[in-house]
């Protein structure tokens, strides 16, 4: 895509290695080399880093992210759909399945927490402050919804599918992290005093105490070290079928366009929804076989690689000036999570299920397989796989669920 000559750096291949650069430098200080950096990203998450370094280099002029061909096709066609394959195919249904029905009650209640959440403070901010929710505010509460029922890359593909403008995302990506931030936060506050909690609601905790060890049991049993064959595989698997997603796809959207009067209305006449609905499935349907066994050579942490990388990609679009332009979208998102939390807090009262699950399973809605096993661990430190499970459920599910969520908000607003 040509580019504009205001920016200081107008080869894309110069802004890739700036852009990668940039990432090596934020994560290696995210590992703590001093304590001052380690006390900096206690506060500040490396996430939100990796989204506002590339967008500053835009703002100041220093590269042109909204005409870079990074974005597009790189970032968007092909490394988001391969981010889905590989963090969809380590999901362990079964493993999931023996964690109990409280479990997996609370935590699905959290999903229906979220998608309530999004209407409650939709219509709550229509009714008191109209011009927060006016226009495309829909698009943007539908790209969180993605981020939390499962994680970026389910709030990346909702960010395509709803076409959301690059500074919107930003905004909400502030209220992803704000609001994320701070359940963290009240949920590890909480982990230190369980037990009391749970002897308080008398919770039955019999079924946590199984699930330790059979977790401490399993990771010990998986984990190895990748080899070269290993993360060859994983490389060809993930662009093989982001490949074949897209061939498929060309032909069913025309179909779709051609035949099925709705198409549009649902953007199923869209070859990029096909492509993010055939490679998450492509993913889950991985999850049933061997292949998942590649989750143990580091599937996911390539996929999260792709994950960063796109997220940069789109931080580059974004003027950083307009970023605060609407702090009225943080009032949605604390009026959302209340409604999230009350709901799985009431679902656990409602089976007397011990604090854990709540804890976890809110934030493997809201944080994903990023935060759910730190909130996990903080519990019990063999309980962290049970985090990893749950946030990876979110990756299969999170692009439907939100999916469907923006449409709700999109009849909502009347568009």
């Amino acid at each position: 895509m040509p580019q504009t000559d205001s920016a200081l750096i107008t080869n894309d291949i110069v802004v890739f290695g700036l852009i990668a650069a940039t990432l090596g430098a934020i994560f290696w200080l995210a590992s703590g080399p001093t304590p001052f950096w380690k006390k900096f990203f206690a506060w500040i998450p490396a996430l939100l880093l990796c989204y506002f370094v590339p967008a500053f280099y835009n703002t100041v002029g220093l590269i042109d992210g909204e005409n870079s061909a990074l974005y597009n096709p790189l970032g968007s066609r092909v490394l988001l759909p391969a981010a889905l394959v590989l963090l969809t195919l380590s999901i362990d249904l079964k493993g999931i399945l023996k964690l109990g029905p409280k479990l997996l009650f609370v935590f699905c209640a959290g999903t229906v927490g979220i998608v309530l959440g999004a209407i409650v403070s939709f219509q709550v901010m229509e009714w008191i402050h109209p011009p927060a929710v006016a226009g495309d505010t829909w698009r943007g509460m539908a790209a969180l919804a993605g981020s939390w029922i499962g994680g970026g890359a389910n709030m990346v593909a909702m960010r395509e599918v709803y076409e959301v403008d690059a500074t919107l995302f930003g905004q909400f990506a502030v209220v992803d992290v704000a609001m994320a931030s701070a359940l963290m936060a009240t949920l590890l506050f909480i982990a230190n005093r369980s037990e009391q909690i749970d002897a308080r609601s008398g919770a039955d905790t019999r079924a946590l105490d199984e699930m330790k060890e059979r977790m401490a049991a399993y990771e010990a049993a998986n984990a190895r070290i990748p080899t070269l064959t290993d993360l060859m595989v994983i490389v060809g698997l993930a662009f093989g079928l982001v490949g074949l997603a897209h061939a498929i796809a060309e032909p069913l959207s025309a179909w779709f366009s051609a035949n099925v009067e709705s198409a549009a209305q649902f953007s199923l006449d869209s070859s990029f929804v096909w492509v993010v609905l055939l490679s998450t499935f492509a993913g889950l349907m991985l999850s049933f076989t061997r292949v998942r066994n590649l989750e143990s050579a580091g599937a996911s942490k390539v996929g999260t690689v792709c994950l960063y990388f796109l997220i940069a990609c789109i931080g580059m679009q974004m003027d950083f000036t307009r970023l605060f332009e609407r702090l009225e979208l943080i009032a949605i998102g604390a009026i959302w999570m209340t409604v999230h939390v009350l709901v799985i807090w009431g679902a656990a009262r409602l089976v007397r299920a011990p604090i854990f699950y709540a804890g976890v399973g809110s934030m493997g809605n809201v944080g994903a397989a990023a935060s759910a096993p730190v909130i996990a661990a903080a519990f019990h430190p063999n309980l962290a796989p049970v985090g990893v499970l749950l946030g990876t459920v979110g990756y299969a599910t999170g692009t439907i669920i939100a999916y469907f969520t923006g449409q709700i908000l999109r009849m909502m607003a009347g568009q």
